[in-house]
């Protein structure tokens, strides 16, 4: 991913009083602690740094590294998954002058507290040794502003999930092209049943579609945003799940993981699910599946696009009022690419992917029995993780940005296309940068 400037992601001429409103709440700080003196280690005196995370028993890795590191404590705190009050609490706290050391911030979430000045720009700290043990693809979607935002924590290659004995009802393999893709969802409906199914509700399934055939929505010039959400690829990855949906070879009744989709799931109805690779915990829910499912590549876009794509991602960022950045970078780190810490979040914390790519996690590495003995992990997900468009980068308004594109597709029920959507979605989005005192322009065709 292209780096960006300040100015880049301020557009021009966006004073303090924009950041303010582009979160809805208060600006945490007016001066970014990134001008200020970086801040000394602490000198052989014990510290003990916070953590607010939503991912459960968390304190159960912390205290692996506790036990070791008696001069670094770390508490752990739970909150809630960010948009469901979790970013309000930290943006609350950090509008106080308070807040924890270190935070769970989603990689598409970054960007918008990089404008509120609420991160620590972890290069002044050190953080670029560490570069080298992380996926490329995550570590550039934590740079922003000439510095580093936070540390990639997990992440969500996808692949497809998938039932052999449903696919054999028409005598079909995982199919390798969306081409493939259509044809055989067209023949499982003659046995009354879906191939995948395409949440309306959810336009982050959509764009993950989109950035594996090749989209790159927002870039960041000189003089401020500029948006292209009607390029080629976004339109024909529109077009094909427009026709998907109204010839009825994809569910769009229920989305991934819902209870109707392990229903449907239990009893055949549903032949695959492509999905982050953290689908793999949510897959083992449906009721006497074990041994009946495998994990296929991602179809691909024909001979154009990407391999692989992703859906979701977190990382542990510094938040700018913590007192001890540079112990909250060593355990962030240590967490994140030591096998004891990987280890430790699979086992208590179930994470996604691991973004380090030397490791995946001891238990990842072993066959699975529910999915048939494969070793999926390593067949599939290691070459998907390398296989992604490091072109994308999220922007600052990303999650209102999803919404609108939500409320846009839930009306293909209506009638109104995906691609029509899209249309009117971009100008949408565009009207929210500006309001936010953010400088956009569509990208000349």
């Amino acid at each position: 991913m292209a780096q960006l400037s300040r100015r880049q992601l301020l557009g021009a001429g966006l004073g303090t009083a924009a950041l303010g409103i582009l979160t809805g709440c208060a600006t945490p700080g007016v001066t970014s602690v990134n001008t200020k003196p970086v801040i000394p280690a602490a000198g052989g005196e014990p510290v003990t740094i916070t953590y607010w995370a939503w991912l459960k028993d968390l304190q159960n890795v912390a205290d692996v590294w506790n036990a070791a590191n008696p001069q670094i404590q770390v508490n752990v705190e739970w909150i809630p998954g960010g948009n469901a009050g979790g970013y309000q609490k930290l943006y609350s706290a950090l509008a106080a002058g308070g807040g924890p050391d270190l935070a769970q911030i989603e990689l598409r979430t970054i960007p918008e507290f990089v404008l509120v000045n609420g991160l620590v720009d972890l290069s002044r700290y050190g953080a670029e040794e560490y570069a080298s043990r992380y996926d490329k693809t995550l570590w550039g979607q934590v740079q922003y502003a000439g510095g580093t935002y936070g540390i990639p924590q997990d992440a969500g290659p996808m692949g497809m999930f998938y039932q052999p004995e449903v696919l054999a009802k028409v005598g079909a393999q995982p199919p390798a092209t969306w081409e493939e893709w259509a044809a055989v969802g067209k023949e499982l409906r003659t046995q009354d049943a879906y191939l995948d199914c395409f949440p309306l509700a959810d336009a982050s399934v959509f764009t993950a579609f989109a950035t594996q055939a090749g989209a790159n929505w927002l870039k960041a010039e000189e003089d401020g945003w500029v948006i292209n959400m009607t390029d080629d690829a976004t339109m024909d990855v529109a077009r094909f799940f427009d026709k998907a949906i109204t010839d009825d070879i994809v569910q769009t009744g229920y989305g991934a993981y819902s209870p109707g989709w392990f229903a449907a799931a239990a009893k055949g109805g549903i032949g695959s699910v492509t999905s982050g690779s953290w689908g793999d915990a949510l897959v083992q829910g449906v009721s006497g599946g074990e041994g009946k499912w495998r994990v296929a590549p991602m179809p691909i876009w024909g001979s154009t696009g990407y391999g692989s794509s992703y859906l979701g991602g977190s990382t542990a960022a510094v938040l700018a009022n913590s007192k001890h950045p540079r112990e909250a970078l060593e355990f962030a780190t240590w967490m994140t690419t030591s096998k004891e810490g990987i280890d430790a979040m699979i086992l208590n914390s179930g994470i996604g992917w691991s973004p380090a790519p030397e490791f995946i996690g001891t238990t990842r590495l072993e066959p699975s029995p529910f999915f048939s003995g494969q070793r999926y992990n390593e067949e599939i997900f290691v070459p998907a993780s390398a296989a992604q468009n490091q072109d994308w980068s999220w922007w600052p308004v990303t999650q209102q940005s999803f919404n609108i594109l939500s409320d846009g597709f839930r009306k293909k029920a209506s009638g109104t296309s995906l691609m029509d959507s899209i249309v009117t979605s971009e100008q949408q989005i565009m009207t929210v940068f500006r309001n936010k005192g953010l400088t956009i322009r569509k990208e000349a065709s």
